[in-house]
């Protein structure tokens, strides 16, 4: 019997990250499963798909810093930003030097000012932005504010023009820009040709599994296991409380607990949301509010 819990699905190109869901559902035969952070259908790598009552804890992962590896080509643009697209503009590339390449990713860290592309899956007045953009419908996204916390150039092939970089960065980032932005800033335009996300938070694409994989191991349940991951074992980022044994009850019945009778162990990096346990059993989420417990999510 499937448990509620996380698998880390190394997600295959082509696919959409529903079409994981899906599939992973159908091989597992459970009713409810749900991704953690859309990756665009010829992206590959990390997708976290939460199972049963596991789904309830999806929203402490939107937070999460995101590390992807990206190859782009020098010298076009699409209107995707990727290479899916249609070429809209070409450029030369024959005088970009391997310093001007590192030195535009260089000062493309910090915190900075992106506007994602029109071809996305943002909601603009009820709709998504790559439905509007396929109706040639005209309309404007603003730029938001992102971090890019490390942008490393691993491999330069001025020759073909291909450059090969590792990012690591908050969420909402969206890397066909980061190519986009570099070509502009490098004078001959580029596109986005592979991407791969290589961690989200918790989750390594080492640890991950294909979906060929999870099906092998569906009629073994010990490879299974090994496969399944707890929820709470994933929200590192959320800190971790004791709560006193005579609050368990008051705990799962929604109710708040003074500061006297629960222990915080470690911060919180999610809005002041902890971990909660007593007994060494993980009883569910809960916020501190003006000193006192309050349950968020509790897991029966």
């Amino acid at each position: 019997m499937i448990v509620d819990c996380v698998i880390n699905i190394n997600k295959p190109a082509g696919w959409t990250s529903q079409d994981v869901c899906t599939k992973v559902k159908h091989i597992l035969h459970v009713k409810k499963a749900g991704h953690t952070g859309t990756l665009d259908p010829m992206a590959t790598g990390v997708l976290p798909v939460c199972l049963g009552k596991a789904t309830r804890v999806i929203e402490y992962y939107g937070n999460d810093p995101k590390a992807y590896h990206a190859v782009m080509k020098l010298g076009i643009e699409t209107d995707t930003l990727d290479i899916t697209g249609e070429i809209i503009r070409t450029g030369s590339y024959a005088k970009v030097t391997e310093k001007a390449v590192r030195e535009a990713f260089r000062a493309y860290t910090g915190v900075i000012e992106q506007t994602p592309p029109k071809y996305s899956a943002l909601m603009i007045d009820g709709k998504r932005a790559y439905d509007l953009a396929r109706a040639g419908e005209e309309f404007e996204i603003r730029s938001r504010a992102i971090t890019v916390y490390e942008n490393k150039v691993s491999k330069i092939d001025l020759g073909s023009g291909m450059i090969e970089f590792d990012v690591t960065c908050s969420k909402g980032t969206y890397i066909r820009t980061i190519c986009d932005d570099i070509g502009r800033t490098l004078g001959c335009g580029a596109a986005m040709t592979a991407l791969t996300r290589t961690a989200s938070g918790y989750f390594r694409i080492e640890d991950s599994h294909t979906i060929e994989e999870l099906a092998e191991a569906a009629g073994d349940d010990a490879a299974l296991g090994k496969m399944l991951i707890p929820p709470e074992i994933t929200l590192e980022r959320l800190g971790k409380i004791i709560l006193d044994d005579n609050r368990v009850t008051a705990f799962k019945n929604g109710n708040t607990t003074w500061s006297r009778e629960y222990k915080v162990i470690s911060p919180s990096g999610f809005d002041e949301v902890y971990r909660v346990y007593a007994s060494g059993s993980f009883l569910g989420t809960a916020a501190i509010e003006n000193g006192s417990l309050v349950p968020k999510k509790v897991f029966r």
